[in-house]
This record gives structure tokens, sequence and C-alpha cells, in this order.
């Protein structure tokens, strides 16, 4: 039912829209017959908008994926490097924030690993919106930054990485067996940055799925039963992710392809010494307004990633 409201709601969208053109090159030829100007001018403004909610349209079919439409889950890990990496790892999560703030999707944090001294260590984060994920799939990866480190008394240059995670929210829509037997549950406190106890009773999972080893936690729900859900629903969906990943796998290698996974997967560079530049090693696109794209301009680097893959489809 829900699909077949969205599909009922795409329909009416494209409708509309042909009955609006429809209407305004009507009107196009009575202005043009009487020479109204006035009417030229509105319509000319009308053409506009209507091509401007166009494209945003049709960029929506890039779209194709069986899991663009629904929200995602995102997680960010701070790599090697202490705080230099988890500072880095803050900086993403802000951007990502940010970003989905713009664009109106809810966020909501599930889990928290505050840095020793400052930053994160990891963080899980539910973005909840139509095609959230379809968006956000093209930041799954490695991110890079190179800058001079605030936190070196000799304000040297560092290079920090951080991992992106993002996987579709179906853990309500898919149906994978997990074994009572084979999950261990961990139930501690909550705390807060600098390790300080944010609540008395012990309401923070922790769930190990003991075949896999996939760890999912949550600690930032009131009660402890809340985080257990949150904690098994991020417990699914990477169960998922994983079994659909292998299945990808399987047809890559039949196709000859060859897959590379893993930390060395190096996606986005990010450059603020000795020169400002964010550069997309997949697609090649690059941009030296660095403090715009940290503030959540993710857009034009999205679209280069969408259009790329298209490309790969076609040939």
């Amino acid at each position: 039912m829900q699909r077949l409201t969205r599909l009922r709601e795409d329909v009416a969208l494209w409708r509309g829209l042909s009955a609006r053109t429809g209407e305004s090159l009507g009107l196009l030829e009575l202005a043009e017959a009487d020479d109204d100007q006035s009417m030229l001018k509105e319509l000319a403004s009308e053409a506009e908008a209507v091509g401007s909610r166009l494209v945003k349209l049709e960029f929506r079919l890039q779209f194709s994926g069986s899991h663009d439409e629904r929200d995602a889950i995102l997680a960010i890990y701070a790599g090697a490097g202490g705080t230099e990496s988890q500072d880095w790892a803050q900086m993403l999560l802000r951007m990502y924030l940010r970003w989905a703030e713009q664009h109106g999707f809810e966020t909501e944090l599930l889990d928290t690993m505050h840095g020793d001294e400052a930053g994160i260590k990891s963080v899980t984060v539910s973005i909840v919106g139509r095609f959230a994920y379809g968006y956000l799939k093209s930041e799954k990866g490695v991110h890079r930054l190179v800058r001079l480190s605030p936190f070196d008394s000799a304000h040297r240059r560092h290079t920090s990485f951080a991992l992106v995670e993002i996987i579709p929210d179906v853990a309500e829509e898919i149906q994978i067996e997990i074994k009572p037997e084979d999950l261990k549950l961990d139930v501690f406190r909550a705390a807060g940055a600098g390790g300080q106890h944010m609540q008395k009773n012990a309401t923070a999972v922790r769930i190990t799925h003991v075949p896999s080893g996939i760890v999912a936690s949550c600690q930032n729900e009131r009660s402890q039963m809340q985080n257990r859900e949150m904690a098994m629903k991020v417990l699914r969906a990477r169960l998922f992710a994983i079994e659909e990943a292998k299945q990808e796998e399987q047809k890559a290698e039949l196709k000859g392809e060859r897959i590379t996974a893993g930390w060395g997967n190096q996606i986005r560079s990010y450059v603020l010494h000795p020169y400002h530049m964010v550069k997309d090693l997949r697609t090649g696109h690059e941009t030296g307004n660095t403090s715009a794209v940290l503030d959540g301009n993710l857009d034009p680097f999205i679209d280069a990633y969408l259009e790329s893959t298209i490309q790969e489809s076609d040939t």
C-alpha cells in the first residue's frame, strides 16, 4: 500500500505538470494572436517555473535502484590517527546533518562513541525521507582530509581518514532469520562526551551477531526497550546489506569484473592546505569552495556520481 501511494503521487505529479504545460501553450497562442505583452511575460515566468520543476522530476528518474526510495542509515568511523581522524569524523557528521536539513530530511542520532580528547570514534544516524538512500549511496567509502592540524603544537600538515557506511533502512520489510542463540546482548549506561554518564540506569544496548561478528548499538533513546529495538533495526539492515553485497559480488564474478572492497576504497579528498579543493576520485568532479561542501553542499558531487553510474549502465 505504501508503494502504491508513492506511485500514485508520482503519476499525479507528472500528469499535473503535463496539464500545466498544455494550459500554458493554449494561453500562448491567444497571447501571440492578441500581441498581449503582459500575458507573454507571465507565460515566460511560468515556462521557467515548469522547466525548473521538470529538471527536479527528471533527476528523480536517476533513482532506479530497488532501495533508492528508502530511508538511510548512515555510519561514520574514524580511521587510524587518533584525535585527528576523530575530529574529521565529527566534521563529516556535521556535513551530512547540514545536508539532510537542507533537503528536509529528519535525522536521529542512534549511537555515538565520543573521542578521547575531541571528535567521535563512531556514530550511527537514521536519515528519514523519500530517496534518502538514493542520494546518500554515493557517499559510501573512505573520505580523506588534508589540513594543518589544530591539535599539533607545531601546526604541521596531517592526513586523516574516515569511513562512511550507507545502508538502506529495510528492516521492517525484509525477512532475515536471526536466531536468538546467535545474539549476544550487553546492557550498559549511556555515556556522553568525556565519559560522564548521561543517566544512572543501564539503558544503552549493544547487540552482537556472533556468527558474523556484526555489532549494533543504541544509547540515545530513553528506555532500554527502545534502544534494543533500534539496535535490532540497524543489525537487520547491516545483515541485509551483507547478503546483498555477496549477491552482487557473485554477479560481478560471472561478468568477469574485479571487485575491490575495504578500507582502501578512497572516494573523495578534502584538501584544506596548501590549497583548497574537494575532489571526487570516481567522477573527477571538484570544487575549490571547501567551506560550502563542509556546510552540506554535496548535491554537485551526488549529481555527478548518479550521472556516471547511469552512463556506466548504458555502456
